[in-house]
């Protein structure tokens, strides 16, 4: 992971690797609100060393019985840690636990089908949405309105009140700090994409920096209110939902609670509807799945040609796993009965994560046989029976 920060001729340029992970710290410190942030920072810090460590030792290993070009994805996934809740050391702390505002009053400005496709393009990249589900995006499209701007236009001033968050649609925007003499100084360049002025709301402190345009362009802005509520207590809900499901797994029971945590937040929510395929037999793995809600139907393809069904997994269950351990293609396909809503750990955070689980998914593979030789008369080779 590139971590430098790079000077030119008198300029810093600040890397977006940096941005990041200070973005996932800020998020996490606010939504556990430890009573010390330096020991926070302190363990956060040595636990996404210590995973980039593990990653790092399983990708040698893997690099070692692998062809030669493939490669692994080297960023870090969101560290997380339930905490004992004390009060935060920042002023005006939003408490997701404590947020009893009406679900049905919602911010909302108006948009057309156009300018909602444009801002679906613009923010589908942005690191802070990628945890949202389909209805929580659909609040953070409703709630953020468009601002066209100048070359020469100020979008935020170092020192201000932090008013809104802004995603980038088009256009150049450089990002000045000031120096020990007032000065101000070049540090960084959006050029057509990114997302800017989140800090100073999650905070609630002044503008770190300023933001100018130089060309002309459109933002998509949303205030700070809004900003808060939808995103920290999105992050919150997602992390207790994932709690719960994970806490119902009995093979995820070998895990420890940090484990486990670090678990939900690399949880990515997906939503089928009725007869919508999920897994096609022969695809590579991606990923498995956990089943937050509705039924899955397992299929194989007879000899007739025909899909056959072996097997139905309902809430608590997981699916895709096996394909996984044995690094064989998909042996089966999947699809959702009525709307079914999972959650998917992709192939790098199964292999860091869920190490302690791999024997027990092992053992799995003579189940899922003895299931084909039930339903065929014969014993089959199966990569992935789920």
């Amino acid at each position: 992971m590139k971590m430098s920060c790079q000077r030119n001729e008198g300029k810093i340029t600040v890397p977006e690797d940096l941005r990041d992970i200070l973005l996932e710290f800020t998020i996490s410190y606010l939504l556990e609100q430890p009573g010390d942030i330096v020991d926070y920072a302190v363990d956060f810090f040595t636990r996404l060393r210590e995973n980039r460590q593990t990653q790092l030792i399983q990708a040698n290993v893997q690099t070692c019985s692998s062809t030669p070009d493939e490669s692994v994805d080297d960023e870090e996934p969101p560290i997380g840690r339930f905490a004992t809740r004390r009060k935060s050391v920042f002023a005006e702390t939003y408490d997701p636990e404590e947020d009893e505002e009406d679900e049905g009053v919602k911010m909302v400005h108006p948009k057309s089908d156009t300018q909602r496709h444009r801002l679906s393009e613009s923010v589908k990249t942005i690191l802070l949405f990628r945890a949202l589900d389909k209805e929580q995006m659909c609040d953070v499209l409703d709630a953020m309105f468009e601002k066209t701007v100048n070359p020469g236009d100020y979008i935020i001033r170092q020192g201000d009140d932090g008013d809104n968050f802004y995603v980038i649609e088009r256009g150049k925007f450089e990002v000045y700090v000031k120096d020990a003499t007032g000065k101000d100084m070049h540090i960084h360049t959006y050029d057509n994409s990114g997302a800017f002025g989140e800090l100073a709301l999650l905070y609630n402190m002044p503008r770190a920096a300023s933001v100018k345009a130089i060309t002309p362009g459109t933002l998509w802005a949303m205030d700070r209110q809004t900003f808060r509520r939808i995103l920290l207590k999105s992050a919150y809900k997602k992390r207790k939902m994932y709690e719960n499901l994970i806490n119902k797994v009995p093979m995820l029971k070998s895990l420890e609670q940090y484990e486990r945590m670090n678990l939900a937040d690399a949880l990515v929510p997906k939503q089928f509807s009725d007869g919508e395929r999920i897994i096609k037999q022969g695809d590579s793995a991606d990923g498995m799945y956990f089943v937050e809600d509705g039924i899955v139907r397992i299929t194989i393809l007879g000899d007739n040609g025909r899909e056959v069904e072996v097997n139905r997994i309902s809430s608590d269950g997981y699916l895709g796993e096996l394909a996984l351990v044995t690094h064989k293609p998909r042996a089966a396909s999947a699809y959702s009965v009525g709307n079914v809503k999972l959650a998917f750990l992709d192939v790098e955070a199964f292999e860091r994560l869920l190490g302690p689980c791999m024997e027990l998914m092992k053992r799995n593979i003579d189940d899922y046989e003895d299931q084909l030789i039930k339903i065929f008369g014969s014993k089959t080779e199966i990569s992935d029976i789920r």
